[in-house]
């Protein structure tokens, strides 16, 4: 009787894990597609924006999971869509080597992203939002503090479809690598992350390096970024839509640093401009104005080149306060780029601006020299 009983319990035992172990097994496959569904459900309701990710793979063995094929869009209230953002794959995972140090935190990698800034079609015409919005979006899939990011092999448009002509600047070949994102500022290391950018303009290459508390709700960094000899050319449609003018050749590298801290902002942006020349319409062609703001310009570069090595070189100073109180920090970073323009002494960056030289000031920040012409 009581082997009975006890070959009865081991049978009962053993259908109860196979049981379990089927519930397990049907689990793992169904997951993916509760994921999928889940994200695309997300994605469909976002504000003023439209995605979908075609495919979703789970690896339980290192805690993560692979979107595949994802794209969102921006969309206007009339229900037309401008593309934003695409990517073949992002892996979203564990960061393992955190846990040596206690720390459970995520990391995100994206293989190949395209990121397209389309003027006047962004959510309240703020890259700014945009970018921030996206972060958040990648925050949300993410159940952990993310403290890693990488982007291999992107790019980062920018356009303008209202312009005459149209205007689109790709920066290709873009590598970017943020870490430390979840580390606690010290009192000998207040700026404990960091995000390093590389990529390629028209022939030019570019760097940026940014030190920034990560934590901190008020914009808190110190960043360093240069350009290097990009082909002006290949600019054209940006000086015909904005300047009203075109180039036969040139080139231009570009120098800054900039600081922020305490809802203020500082710094400089100093480009070196060589071998410029303007085209000039023939006097039997074009209108007067046309002809006569052409010769002005073409002029006035003339007399500001060094004569004797061709450049043209001078330095913005930019200082200021941030509008809002506790603005994103990316937020910041964008606007201060989009604000900044010409500016070269010498070809190197100063390491004179970082966090302790910041100051509260009364200045309103210096805006860029081109304004889109008027239709």
């Amino acid at each position: 009787m009581t082997t009975e009983v006890k070959k009865s319990g081991k049978g009962i035992l053993l259908k109860l894990l196979l049981g379990i172990l089927i519930v397990i097994i049907l689990a793992r496959i169904a997951l993916p597609y509760i994921v999928l569904h889940y994200a695309n459900q997300k994605l469909a309701k976002l504000d003023g924006h439209y995605g979908h990710i075609e495919d979703i793979d789970i690896a339980l063995y290192r805690g993560a999971y692979v979107m595949k094929n994802i794209y969102i869009d921006k969309v206007t209230p009339d229900n037309e869509r401008t593309n934003f953002f695409s990517c073949p794959r992002i892996d979203l995972s564990i960061e393992w080597e955190a846990l040596l140090v206690k720390k459970i935190v995520g990391e995100v990698e994206f293989e190949k992203p395209i990121l397209t800034y389309t003027l006047h079609k962004n959510i309240g015409k703020n890259t700014g939002k945009d970018s921030t919005d996206f972060i958040e979006l990648v925050k949300d899939f993410v159940p952990l503090r993310i403290n890693r990011f990488l982007v291999d092999g992107g790019q980062i448009n920018y356009a303008d479809v209202g312009s005459e002509p149209k205007v689109k600047i790709p920066l290709t070949e873009v590598h970017i690598l943020g870490k430390g994102l979840s580390n606690e500022p010290e009192e000998k290391n207040p700026l404990p992350a960091s995000i390093v950018m590389h990529g390629a303009l028209y022939n030019g290459t570019t760097n940026i390096n940014i030190h920034l508390d990560p934590l901190n709700k008020i914009p808190t960094f110190d960043m360093d970024g240069t350009l290097s000899r990009t082909d002006l050319i290949h600019l054209n449609s940006f000086f015909t839509a904005y300047g009203n003018f075109d180039l036969k050749r040139g080139n231009m590298s570009l120098y800054t640093e900039f600081a922020a801290k305490e809802n203020h902002f500082k710094g400089y942006v100093k480009p070196i401009i060589k071998d410029l020349d303007i085209v000039q319409f023939e006097r039997a062609e074009g209108n007067p104005l046309q002809i006569t703001w052409e010769a002005f310009i073409g002029t006035t570069a003339e007399i500001l080149q060094n004569q004797r090595k061709g450049n043209l070189a001078t330095k913005i100073p930019i200082e200021g306060k941030f509008k809002q109180p506790e603005v994103q920090t990316l937020d910041a970073i964008l606007s201060i780029l989009k604000n900044a323009f010409i500016e070269a002494l010498k070809p190197s960056i100063d390491h004179s601006v970082n966090i302790y030289t910041i100051q509260e000031t009364k200045k309103k920040p210096i805006l860029g020299i081109f304004r889109k012409k008027e239709n």
